[in-house]
């Protein structure tokens, strides 16, 4: 019998993000941008607010300085670029944690009961289009809203949301939450051998990737 979760038995935690990551904003990403820019990884003015030109610099520097390159700003990218994690913002550090532990465990779950076996930029590919779905006016606002709306996702369906996420799953929820999205916005997905609605051949497709094909509608 395969292994179940709900929030009240929820699988192993999905890692603590970081202070800085992808949507922050505050003091914290500033001093890191700042930091960034001296070192000559950080181009523009910093604003601190966390965006592709933050994300874009900590990736070079965590290249650069043999750390693990993930585009969040955690304890040791922190602690190398020279800056302390005093107590004045663990706070802040502690609820964008459980904000970004929690998105990340829908998302990875939805990943794995629909593309697992996909290769991993596919599956980076369907937790994009979930968060695609959430900044579009025509979809719910929220990553759960998303995932559990009426006959969305087959996954939900057939219980495979509910199996244990593997860490690619996990991985690949991490990377699209953090801003990769290989379908350039794309808000649809679907297997063309096993497809049986009609009126998704009625979205232009721009993108395939292993056996799903991407479109906008």
């Amino acid at each position: 019998m395969a292994e179940t979760w709900t929030w009240e038995n929820p699988p192993e935690a999905v890692p603590a993000v970081a202070l800085v990551a992808w949507g922050t904003t505050g003091n914290l990403v500033r001093q890191t941008q700042e930091r960034l820019k001296a070192l000559g990884y950080y181009k523009g003015n910093p604003d601190g607010i966390f965006g592709v030109k933050t994300y874009e610099a900590i990736r070079a520097f965590q290249q650069d300085n043999g750390l693990p390159v993930d585009g969040i700003a955690g304890g040791r990218t922190l602690s190398a670029l020279g800056i302390s994690i005093g107590s004045g913002t663990s706070g802040v550090g502690e609820t964008i944690s459980s904000d970004f532990e929690k998105d990340a465990s829908l998302l990875a779950s939805i990943i794995h009961g629909e593309s697992r076996g996909e290769p991993y930029e596919g599956q980076v590919a369907v937790g994009a289009v979930v968060l695609n779905r959430v900044s579009s006016p025509d979809f719910p606002n929220t990553i759960e809203e998303v995932i559990f709306q009426p006959g969305a996702f087959d996954a939900v369906r057939d219980k495979q949301f509910y199996l244990v996420p593997n860490e690619t799953a996990l991985q690949a929820a991490r990377d699209a939450l953090n801003g990769w999205d290989p379908t350039n916005g794309a808000l649809y997905y679907w297997n063309p051998a096993t497809a049986t609605s009609r009126w998704i051949w009625n979205v232009p497709i721009t993108k395939q990737i292993g056996r799903h094909v991407f479109g906008v509608k």
